[in-house]
């Protein structure tokens, strides 16, 4: 009892007034309230992973590519469709392809070489997309500051993503939902598409753009739009530049992203550091392209295209754009926590105000004790002073299991407070087939010790069994359910296990220890 007080302790006003030892050394988290009591936002995602699919289909592109040009072999690599065409198809490019990607297989070998990635490759690279947007949810999650979220894949390609408490929901899904694929490709200045481009267009006019210069995009470039701001009127224009489709670098080799000012204006900007392997390839970038311009792209947006001037050995560059301090330190937090490894499109988006969890507290907790009043003044109406007892094992079986609670620092939700108040009513449904048991050898003419003995031995089998059974139904509900249900699962199965000590010892020592102290003729039962 001891125990269960001091855990669940921080969720009581005593809490505040215990000394500053006690709050830093001692149990302090308690029991969380869950997202239907506290508020906060509701999300599932669906990963789209046929994008990660073709994310490897085009690296599988560059690099056979790379390994072909490397062995000094003249072959055109291409992708079409779900395909990969090589041409023209050699016995001897086919065995490279074997040795060093056994992951994709042949389809066809007549004019050209025609390969496919193995299914069991497209299995593990979409299971994996879904687990890695989990842990990158997490990620950004953890450094947002969010206490107790909860993050869990459902069904085969569905996130789940519940944030109590969140107070700017908005910033929160954006900060969630951004893929923040980061990548340094080269402008491609040399194009005479280049010179053709409109220098600057009003947001709104992009897809006219790619519209009307489809038809003359080089293969191997693309048109992405550099967003631009004047400083004195603010008036935000776009410019389109024609840019390679080869990425350089990608922001899987960044080492830190931090918030800094801009020491010219005195605006946020988002200070990137490379590790050692993309600090070697940022410097072979530089120095190979100087005098060329390196487009730093997010989410295929330009931020900045800055003229190469000299290499750059340290690693390090830097993201400008016109940030607020806000927009500078979520963009450093989704580039730190990483890219998802495929977009995300949203199916559920709920906001659950604070006001409809404080009605849900107050009505659970009405519920709650108009529940536990009744059966209370039932026991002690029906079974005298043996209710009583019986009370008594309900009020520490209720202060035990939310000791427990607050020990595993469980989350405390709607349905959760439905099994606390369905574990009450089993509570005493134990002390009601034992009374029964006892009221039987009573009848029998056996003096009250031996009609309470005969009573639990005759009763334990019965209330085990029923217990045992309804842990295994709680369980399921637990594997299976989601949320809120598991939130039932787990008060129900804390419940019950704990009804087993209360029922059997700690009624039984109750009625021990008067029948050694005292020497009953008759028992209030």
């Amino acid at each position: 009892m001891l125990i269960a007080v001091i855990f669940f302790l921080p969720n009581t006003p005593l809490f505040k007034y215990m000394p500053s030892w006690w709050q830093k050394n001692m149990p302090n988290k308690g029991i969380i309230l869950g997202l239907d009591l506290q508020g906060g936002i509701h999300l599932v995602y669906e990963v789209e992973w046929d994008k990660a699919v073709d994310a490897s289909l085009d690296s599988y592109v560059f690099m056979i590519r790379e390994t072909l040009s490397d062995k000094k072999l003249q072959a055109k690599v291409s992708r079409n469709g779900d395909k990969i065409e090589i041409s023209p198809a050699t016995a001897e490019i086919s065995s490279i392809i074997e040795k060093n990607y056994p992951v994709i297989e042949e389809v066809s070998s007549e004019d050209r070489l025609v390969l496919k990635i193995t299914d069991d490759e497209i299995s593990r690279i979409k299971n994996n997309t879904v687990d890695q947007a989990v842990e990158t949810i997490r990620n950004r999650i953890d450094q947002f500051g969010v206490a107790e979220p909860t993050i869990l894949r459902q069904g085969k390609n569905e996130i789940v993503v519940q944030l109590p408490g969140v107070k700017d929901p908005k910033r929160a899904i954006d900060i969630i939902g951004k893929t923040a694929l980061l990548e340094f490709k080269l402008v491609d200045d040399e194009s005479p598409l280049s010179a053709r481009l409109p220098k600057l267009i009003s947001p709104g006019g992009e897809e006219e753009v790619l519209s009307r210069f489809k038809d003359m995009v080089p293969e191997g470039d693309a048109i992405l739009f550099l967003k631009k701001v004047n400083r004195e009127t603010g008036v935000i224009t776009k410019a389109p530049l024609l840019v390679k489709k080869q990425a350089l670098l990608t922001g899987d080799l960044l080492a830190s992203a931090s918030v800094s000012l801009d020491s010219q204006y005195g605006e946020p900007v988002v200070l990137l550091s490379f590790n050692s392997e993309g600090a070697k390839r940022f410097g072979e970038i530089t120095g190979s392209n100087i005098d060329k311009r390196l487009a730093i792209i997010l989410d295929d947006t330009i931020y900045s295209a800055p003229v190469i001037r000299e290499k750059i050995p340290g690693g390090s560059a830097r993201i400008s754009g016109d940030f607020s301090m806000d927009e500078a330190k979520d963009l450093s937090i989704v580039l730190k926590a990483g890219a998802l490894p495929a977009p995300l499109k949203t199916l559920q988006n709920v906001t659950v105000g604070p006001s409809l969890g404080r009605d849900s507290i107050e009505a659970g907790k009405m519920a709650g004790i108009i529940g536990t009043l009744a059966v209370v003044l039932f026991m002690v109406i029906y079974y005298r002073l043996s209710g009583v007892i019986a009370d008594f094992a309900l009020m520490l079986n209720l202060l035990l299991l939310f000791g427990a609670m607050a020990s595993l620092n469980a989350t405390l939700t709607l349905p959760g407070i439905a099994g606390i108040i369905l574990a009450i009513g089993m509570a005493v449904d134990s002390n009601v087939l034992m009374f029964e048991r006892i009221r039987e050898e009573l009848r029998a003419g056996k003096p009250p010790r031996s009609a309470i003995d005969a009573g639990y031995n005759k009763a334990f089998w019965t209330i085990f069994d029923s217990h045992v059974t309804t842990l295994i139904t709680a369980a399921v509900l637990f594997q299976f359910g989601t949320g809120p249900i598991k939130g039932f699962a787990v008060t129900l199965s804390l419940g019950v296990a704990i009804n087993l000590y209360t029922a059997l010892i700690g009624t039984k020592s109750i009625f021990d220890l008067i029948t050694s102290r005292y020497k009953l003729e008759k028992l209030s039962i």
